[in-house]
């Protein structure tokens, strides 16, 4: 099982040999064996990857994450629908009745929400209120909890914050670390034979990842709370993000969470958790889908 990712940040060449990514620098070479890797993030703009090496990482799964001149996510490679039961899996995604639909975001929002909850919980010791706020999230959200729950949220995780704000380095570092989790999202997905495309609320048509905008809400209290362990306890606010910053967010996927009962990397649980939606989808039944906890008590 793929449990390691690999962050590129200097001048070097990437290539294929004996199904290992052979990572070429003017020190000297570094060779991974493919079968172990889950994630490449392209982290500079003078690494060069030839096309045996890229077709391999297809071939095993790996999700490679390529970054723009500011050094922030920009696009995901994935590849083409492996499952053998790819048809079959789709055909029920396609066909999920509206009313499943909207009790699986309803699960989702309430997993965000209480996972916000947890975040608080290990940074300010309370968590009352928007535990209180999930329990009223209704199917499809229709009263919009999930935005109250977030104002709640953010004003009191983070010192003098406002999402929106650029020049904020605590937003460039959460969204650095949603890129790689939406990558990470998506490579579940596919691996379990759903199309990205096609979500459950999300549903913009000029957006190759809605579902991956559906599932990953969950797991965004993951990278928040990976933030505030590195801002200061959520204070620091202007400035560039630094090469440790990136490779920090990079690692995200082998931060620990719960997942039915047991500790597991993000990685883990975006692969379980997009296996539990085909089997909600395959069943009718909301219970079956299955999503990461943060708790104080499993921190």
């Amino acid at each position: 099982m793929a449990w390691r990712g690999l962050h590129i940040s200097r001048s070097c060449r990437l290539s294929l040999a004996d199904n290992q990514c052979v990572v070429a620098q003017d020190t000297g070479e570094t060779r991974l064996a493919l079968e172990d890797v889950a994630w490449i993030v392209l982290d500079t703009q003078q690494a060069t990857l030839t096309g045996a090496l890229l077709a391999a990482c297809m071939e095993f799964g790996i999700t490679v994450i390529v970054t723009d001149a500011r050094h922030l996510p920009s696009g995901v490679v994935l590849p083409f629908h492996r499952h053998h039961r790819q048809a079959e899996v789709a055909a029920q995604q396609v066909s999920a009745s509206d009313g499943l639909r909207k009790k699986l975001w309803q699960a989702l929002v309430r997993g965000k929400i209480r996972n916000q909850a947890g975040v608080l919980e290990i940074c300010a010791g309370r968590s009352g209120a928007l535990r209180a706020m999930a329990e009223r999230v209704t199917p499809g959200d229709p009263e919009n909890i999930e935005a109250r729950a977030a104002r709640y949220y953010w004003g009191r995780l983070f010192r003098d914050f406002v999402r929106e704000n650029d020049r904020d380095r605590r937003n460039a570092m959460l969204n650095y670390g949603y890129s790689v989790m939406r990558g990470a999202v998506a490579r579940g997905l596919v691996a379990a034979g759903l199309v990205p495309a096609l979500g459950l609320h999300h549903a913009n048509a000029l957006n190759p990842f809605n579902l991956a905008d559906d599932i990953i809400e969950p797991f965004r209290p993951i990278v928040d709370l990976l933030v505030w362990r590195n801002s200061d306890g959520g204070t620091t606010g202007d400035g560039d993000l630094t090469l440790e910053h990136r490779r920090m967010l990079a690692g995200v996927l082998l931060e620990t969470v719960r997942f039915e009962k047991e500790q597991v990397t993000a990685l883990v649980a975006s692969e379980a958790a997009a296996m539990a939606l085909v089997r909600a989808l395959q069943s009718g039944s909301v219970a079956m889908l299955q999503l990461p906890e943060i708790s104080a008590l499993s921190a």
